[in-house]
This record gives structure tokens, sequence and C-alpha cells, in this order.
């Protein structure tokens, strides 16, 4: 039995079984980041005293027969994602030391039913790339290619799912963060709903953007966590008031009579060939599975960079200016004065995207700029909302890839900003209307990198999401990437 290979579903059934336990689980993936992880740069933190304390209270409560759907399951979480007595470190020098006094809603969560935490796993600083290679402490590598780049900013969570660090893995999604490397890496991932999972201890980018999801080997897996994450939270206003569904109670109903939308826009220039043919040889396998497909236009699209870097760098200047070096985080050792203390405890701790980003929002809010530029943006958000909204009028989910290429090595792209936020063409819209959407593998190129596809559903409909992506991948057989 390869232990560190198996779904989180099978997992449950072996550990339920009593055919291993959750400390031998534990050890597995250990074992695993111990011999790889070298190579690849996933973990920032590795907690092995506390995962084996997690795995001794997981297996009390399966073998009193009382085990939850995660209980004594090896994950790995995001290092913006707060863990109490656990560094959480944003890959940043400026949180290097952090150390949180409380958990994260969705970390509570998890830690209700008794999962088995493994470690903090890298990702762009304070979730700002695409690459994971803005990273301060660990530049994540793409399992397929090391020369590769993960994606991100959850490029650790994704690798780690990948490489078969972790069974699955907590991410964030701001404008594709869970998507857009979990399409790089092969896996699956979805980011729910705006509110639909609490951002308390998430680590603020931009607030009205960000949500907590998961990235695990399948769409079931992920169901599987998304019911023990979302939900109402008091120390969270924005999340949603409605009943969380069984994302796994009609996961296996198929695609017959559903409605797939397909934006002419998001299959145009400057997508590359082969992510094209897969996502529409995606297409037709649906419409073969008894779907009707549905050509449809997204007008908008060609402003929706532009419109999501305003916004969230906006909101980026207004959250990252806490860091002052005085409160908590990095403080510089030689100050002469106030002004002085905050400016090189900022210039120290920041890297350059960081750096970047705050100041194109410093730029976009100021006197003068504020009507040209950021409210321009709110009320392009709105028109994308709208146009989204009269396509699920005609339409159950929409099919688009995920990327517009492949994963790329960091000399093509890390080094020249604007390469890098055009990449985020295909899933940024999704963020700013607030909707859900899932990435799942839908083939390779030439090279054997993966093609991932985005399938985006109506608010709070991440049950049909996942019904769209599960039917797909029971008929799909992935390629792992050999170590």
């Amino acid at each position: 039995m390869d232990i560190s290979k198996m779904t989180v579903a099978a997992l449950r059934e072996a550990l339920d079984k009593k055919e291993l336990s959750a400390k031998e689980a534990a050890q597995s993936y250990f074992d695993r980041i111990e011999k790889y992880d070298g190579e690849l740069d996933c973990y920032i933190t590795v907690t092995k005293d506390k995962a084996f304390e997690q795995a001794e209270k997981a297996q009390k409560r399966i073998d009193a027969g009382e085990a939850a759907p995660l209980t004594g399951i090896p994950m790995a979480i995001k290092d913006n994602i707060c863990t109490e007595g656990v560094k959480t470190t944003c890959s940043s020098n400026i949180l290097e030391n952090f150390i949180p006094p409380y958990n994260a809603t969705a970390m509570e969560k998890l830690d209700s039913q008794d999962i088995v935490m493994l470690g903090k796993v890298s990702m762009d600083e304070f979730a700002m790339g695409g690459s994971t290679q803005t990273s301060a402490f660990k530049k994540t590598k793409n399992p397929y290619d090391k020369a590769c780049v993960p994606g991100g900013s959850s490029g650790g969570s994704a690798a780690a799912v990948s490489a078969d660090f972790c069974a699955a893995a907590l991410g964030s999604d701001t404008g594709g963060s869970i998507r857009q490397p979990a399409a790089f890496c092969g896996v699956t991932g979805i980011k729910p709903t705006y509110g639909r999972v609490s951002r308390y201890g998430l680590v603020a980018f931009a607030s009205s953007l960000d949500q907590i999801g998961p990235v695990a080997k399948n769409s079931l897996d992920c169901a599987l966590i998304l019911n023990a994450i979302c939900g109402n939270d008091h120390h969270d206003r924005t999340t949603a008031l409605d009943a969380v569904p069984d994302f796994t109670a009609n996961i296996d109903k198929g695609v017959k009579g559903l409605k797939i939308a397909l934006p002419k826009e998001f299959f145009a220039e400057g997508i590359d060939d082969d992510v094209k043919s897969a996502v529409m040889k995606a297409a037709k396998d649906y419409e073969a599975m008894g779907a009707e497909l549905v050509e449809c236009s997204m007008p908008s699209l060609k402003y929706a960079i532009p419109c999501y870097y305003i916004l969230a760098c906006a909101e980026a200047a207004s959250n990252l200016s806490r860091y002052d070096g005085i409160k908590y985080g990095h403080r510089t050792a030689s100050a002469d004065s106030y002004e002085e203390l905050i400016i090189k405890s900022r210039s120290e701790g920041f890297g350059d995207e960081v750096k970047r980003r705050i100041l194109l929002g410093n730029y976009c809010l100021s006197s003068g700029y504020y009507d040209a530029y950021y409210r321009k943006a709110l009320a392009l958000r709105q028109l994308i909302r709208k146009e989204y909204n009269d396509i699920f009028d005609e339409c159950d989910v929409i099919l688009t890839p995920t990327t517009p290429s492949v994963a790329y090595r960091p000399d093509e792209k890390v080094d020249d900003p604007v390469k890098m936020y055009q990449a985020d063409i295909c899933t940024v819209t999704v963020n700013i209307a607030g909707l859900p959407a899932a990435s799942t593998t839908c083939g390779y190129n030439t090279n054997g990198m993966p093609i991932g596809m985005s399938v985006v559903g109506r608010s709070f409909d991440e049950a049909t999401v996942l019904q769209v992506t599960n039917a797909f991948e029971k008929g799909f057989e992935p390629v792992k990437p050999k170590l």
C-alpha cells in the first residue's frame, strides 16, 4: 500500500478499516518530505512533533468509532493562514518570526475534525505573485519539471499535493492563486464563493477578493474539505448566512442535461494552442456525456487585468499599512526617529513585488487619481458581474482555460511584472465577481506539462461546479510527476 499516493477518501476508508494508523499515514508523508522536498522547496515549516501528537489524538477518535471525514488526514497549510503556536510568515521577512496566538477559523474547523497538520507551505510573499518565486524563504519548483514554476501564490500547496507531500492542502485565492497553481501542478483546486469560507485568520491581501479553499488530488477530496471549512463565522461579517450543503451529495450525478457556456474571449488570441485544444476536447467530452455546449461572449474580459490590479493593489496598500515595525513583525535594528523606524522596517521587510503593489495601490487611491482609476474599476466590477449573471441566466456553468499557457521557467516571466500580470487573464474575473470556480487537469502538452481547465458556477453553487469537474475526472487518467 503506497499511502502517500492515496486520496483523502481512500485514506479515510483505510483508516476506518484499521488498515493503517494515523501515525503511519503521517510518517509516510514525512518520509517523502525528507527525501524529496529539498528538490522542490514546498515546506517553510515542518511540524513533525505536533503532527504525531495530533495523529495520536486522531487515532483515539478513530478507535472509538467517532471519526469525522478528515480525522487523521495529513494536510499542509498555506503560510498565510494563522496557526496557533506555529510560525505564519506569509513568505515575508517582515513576518519571519511571527507566531500567531490564535487559529484562523478554517484551521479551527479542521482541528475540530482532528486533521494532522504536516506543516506550513511556501507561497508568493503576502500572496502577491503567480509563481511562488517572490517568497523570501522557499522558491518552490514544479514537480513535473523542476526548471519550471509551480504557479502561485499557493504554489507550495499545489506542489505539495502533486508531489505527494500531503494528502491535501489549504490555499487562498485572490485572483487565481488556488486555480492557477493547481493547473500548473496537475491537481484540483477550488476557489469558493466569496463569503462561503471565513477569512478570519487569513492574513489579508485584498479583502474583497481573498478566499480560502482546498487543493487536493480530485474533486471529491475538495468537496470533503469544503464540507469542513465552510459556514458563517461571527468573527467575519462578510461570511454568508446561507446554509452549507453537503458538497458530496450530488457529486456523482454527472452532467446530462446541464448547459455549459464557452465564452469566446477565453479562447481567443493569447491562449496557447495546446491549452485551447485540451479545453475544447474536454468540452466535447462533456457534450458526449449529455451536456449542451453554448457559445457566448464576455466583452469586458479585455479590461479584467487593469480592473483587478487596481482593486487588489488599492486594498493591499491599505491592508499592509499595519506593518510598521512597531506593533509586530520585523523592526529595523537602528533608527533615529519614528518616521525612520517605519521607513526602514518596511523597506527591509517587504520584497520588491509587495513594494510595487503598495506603490500602485497608493497611486490609484491618491487625490486626483481616485476617480480616474479606482472609481472606474469599481464600476467595471459591476459590469463583469452583470455579464456573468447574463450567462448564468442561460447556462449552468462556464468552461474556460485556467491559464493561457502551461508552467513556465522563472526567467520567462518572473522578471517582467506586466507579463506576470497578464498571465492572470483567465482567473481574475471570478474573484472580481465573487463566484466559485474549480480547476482540474484536462490534458498535457507535448512536454508532459499539465493543462488545467476551469469550471465557473453561480454564487454559492460549488456543488454543481464540483459535480461537473468530478464527471470529467472519472474518465480522465492523470499522469503523476516523477521525482
